[in-house]
């Protein structure tokens, strides 16, 4: 069974950490660029962070450049978010999407994630 699996969502204070992970498994994951999205309430799902197959090319949006950070363990089937430097206004829940060329997008469910004091 294809499927993403994300974990490591919460509440956190302003100016905290937190570190998502996306489990996948039924494929082969290096084969995949990996994405993180994340939708607001009221808000168009949006592109987060980009990392290309094999980890050497990665994306950010203006808006979490230098606070945020994705990698990959694709011998694991894992990929990360580590963000820090929270705000308020990265309250979300956020996807991990895998993504290969002529292939359907695969998302996972989605982890909440809140900022707030």
């Amino acid at each position: 069974q294809v499927q993403l699996v994300e974990s490591g969502g919460g509440l956190v204070q302003p100016g905290g950490s937190l570190r998502l992970s996306c489990a996948a498994s039924g494929f082969t994951l290096s084969s995949y660029s990996m994405n993180w999205y994340r939708q607001a309430p009221g808000k168009e799902r949006e592109l987060v962070a980009a990392i290309s197959s094999v980890g050497g090319s990665t994306n950010y949006a203006d808006a979490v450049k230098g606070r945020f950070t994705i990698s990959r363990d694709n011998a694991k089937n894992m990929v990360y978010l580590q963000m820090n430097i929270l705000k308020p206004e990265d309250t979300a829940v956020y996807y991990c999407m895998a993504l290969r060329i002529g292939q359907l997008a695969i998302w996972g469910q989605g982890t909440q994630v809140t900022v707030s004091s």
